[in-house]
């Protein structure tokens, strides 16, 4: 993994036997990783104006970007699931939810507990919605909320992920020949 400090702030990791992080991930500066995190290939996460937090059991997909620009620090809750190539932007979310893949969600949005913003979603800055909303559309919108069904999903995704992390943690190596 390539984890950088830039100037007195690196990266901190509630627990660093657990969860699991790409060597070709890059973590940079201040940011805050709770237990069982997993940050997955090509996946960048920059804290170099504000502080990015992310909750324990939360994935990181591949090629996933995070950022945080002045007055708008990334807050991801417990047990999210970050699709792959989603762009994560100076914004909150709640614990338990779902950020599609290719999905943008920019300054000052914040998406409530137990969502799911879908697959290439556009939430604009600033944007708010509540808890348990099914997210879609450019520029997103409220959907309907979530069933207890869907939101017992976005549970079992960031498990699987928790789980992959430690197969991956235990038996991931690089192979210097091919057969």
């Amino acid at each position: 993994m390539s984890v950088y400090e830039l100037g007195d702030q690196a990266p901190n990791f509630e627990d660093s036997h657990t969860g699991w992080v790409a060597a070709n991930a890059i973590l940079v500066g201040d940011i805050s990783l709770g237990r069982d995190v997993t940050v997955w290939f090509g996946a960048v996460v920059r804290a170099d104006v504000e502080k990015v937090t992310i909750g324990s059991g939360t994935n990181i997909q591949d090629q996933a970007v995070m950022h945080a620009d002045p007055g708008f620090p990334v807050v991801i809750g417990r047990g999210c699931t970050i699709g792959h190539r989603a762009l994560v932007h100076g914004c909150v979310i709640g614990e338990n939810t779902l950020v599609g893949m290719g999905a943008i969600i920019l300054n000052g949005a914040r998406i409530g507990a137990n969502s799911i913003v879908g697959a290439g979603a556009l939430v604009t800055e600033g944007k708010t919605f509540p808890d348990n909303a099914l997210i879609l559309g450019s520029p997103a919108r409220m959907g309907r909320p979530l069933t207890d069904e869907e939101v017992q999903r976005n549970r079992s995704a960031a498990k699987h992920y928790v789980a992959n992390g430690e197969r991956y943690k235990n038996s991931f190596s690089e192979r210097t020949t091919t057969r």
